[in-house]
């Protein structure tokens, strides 16, 4: 699929302020099965600096500094994008599909960050651990089974919603709420994976969703290592393993590193801010549709 997407956000407030440093994840990963053609990302005002850096997740974003009071704030991002079907799970382990609980001692030690647990001291949620081990169960300990499963739980005891304020929910809240936005969904399936030695990985982007809807949003889903296979995608509240019309624009084992735009402001006493944004696509080549795992 080749795509052009256009995302803009227009903020406003009551007074002048001060813009502080600013970060974007607004570009497109430009490797793996995505490859990035063209990017341009327009700024009002002007940044004093701007700078792109390369994240410890390989994604690269940009940080921007500020000078002069202003009273609107004016992103507008466009890429275009070209995006291909990764090669089917099952061809790509072969013989070799790993059995779960995997030993961590066996991974790469750069995919630390990717098991930790959400509890401020390493551990796993125990919400995401019974969930985790109930799969596990149904699935003969064989990983794709087990994400199979995993993928099925959860769309059967959390209701989507949308959701457009606030952070991702820890999985525990998830499940005791019975419903929850794509960025909850995708934070559960993190957990419950890396409860059983997958590394795993919070992704934000585009889902191209067929047929066009009135108003496209951003998206989040998991990325699972599977020693063989490599990163994957995984969403929760759609299909389950992601196709081409997924649009990756920044992962990291920690959600709130992948917000599109993180800053702040400073103004006089009781100065408001508001917010419009919008997101278009215009699809220039027909999806491919993925075979299933």
């Amino acid at each position: 699929m080749r795509a052009r997407v256009i995302h803009t956000f227009t903020y406003r407030y009551s007074a002048p302020v001060l813009l502080g440093p600013h970060r974007f994840c607004l570009k497109p990963r430009g490797h793996g099965f995505q490859r990035l053609l063209d990017f341009q990302l327009a700024i009002t005002p002007e940044p004093g600096r701007l700078y792109p850096l390369v994240a410890a997740s390989g994604d690269e974003i940009l940080r921007a500094r500020f000078s002069g009071a202003t009273d609107a704030f004016l992103v507008r991002a466009s890429s275009l994008v070209e995006t291909e079907t990764a090669p089917l799970l099952r061809a790509c382990l072969e013989d070799n599909e790993p059995l779960l609980p995997y030993p961590v001692g066996h991974l790469n030690g750069d995919l630390a960050g990717s098991l930790e647990g959400w509890l401020p001291n390493g551990q796993h949620d125990p919400a995401a651990v019974d969930m985790a081990q109930e799969a596990l169960m149904g699935s003969d300990q064989r990983a794709l089974m087990f994400l199979q499963q995993l993928v099925e739980m959860i769309q059967d005891r959390v209701k989507y919603t949308q959701r457009h304020v606030g952070p991702a929910w820890p999985a525990g809240r998830t499940l005791k709420e019975r419903v929850g936005s794509c960025r909850d969904l995708a934070m559960l399936m993190v957990e419950a994976c890396r409860c059983v030695g997958l590394p795993a990985r919070f992704v934000s982007g585009y889902h191209l969703v067929e047929p066009k809807p009135e108003r496209y949003d951003l998206h989040a889903w998991a990325e699972v290592y599977l020693p063989g296979a490599g990163w994957r995608g995984f969403d929760p509240s759609g299909m389950g393993v992601v196709d081409d019309r997924y649009i990756t624009l920044a992962t990291s084992s920690k959600p709130e590193l992948t917000a599109a735009i993180t800053g702040s402001f400073s103004g006089p006493s009781g100065v408001e801010s508001a917010l419009d944004w919008s997101i278009e696509a215009d699809i220039q080549e027909p999806a491919v549709v993925l075979d299933p795992v």
